[in-house]
């Protein structure tokens, strides 16, 4: 059985919510402790694509963020886990050709609804719809 985007997405995100607080932990060991070992050595291209393309171009990422914080806020007063999330949707948004970003930001939601709380969905939703007009011009 195949893993699904959204599956991917999930591993993603909890692979680099474990980065971002050790960052020594090793992508690969990590997705064989999440998925069981299940998948062997078959690890999906998609979620080192997600990994290795957010931290590669996390500086661009959150500066495209930072532009949709109100006055008062910075990176640094956003949880942890709506960061990593709305820097999974932006990286998809922009570099990833064969992804609509209403899609991306769907995704986003989800992941916020799983991982996070209802202001959270709101926070995110309202940043990548931001983005999203800005994205399309």
């Amino acid at each position: 059985m195949e893993l699904t985007r959204h599956q991917i997405r999930e591993i993603a995100f909890q692979t680099l919510f474990a980065l971002n607080t050790n960052d020594q932990t090793d992508w690969k060991d990590f997705f064989q402790v999440l998925t069981s070992g299940k998948y062997g050595d078959d690890y999906p291209e998609y979620l080192h694509q997600l990994i290795s393309g957010v931290l590669e171009h996390k500086a661009e990422i959150d500066h495209t963020i930072e532009k949709y914080l109100a006055a008062s806020w910075s990176l640094g007063r956003i949880a942890r886990t709506d960061l990593i999330i709305l820097e999974i949707a932006i990286y998809e948004m922009v570099y990833v050709d064969d992804m609509p970003a209403k899609v991306s930001i769907n995704e986003a939601i989800e992941l916020a609804k799983k991982f996070s709380d209802d202001r959270s969905r709101k926070f995110v939703n309202g940043i990548l719809s931001h983005a999203l007009e800005e994205l399309v011009k």
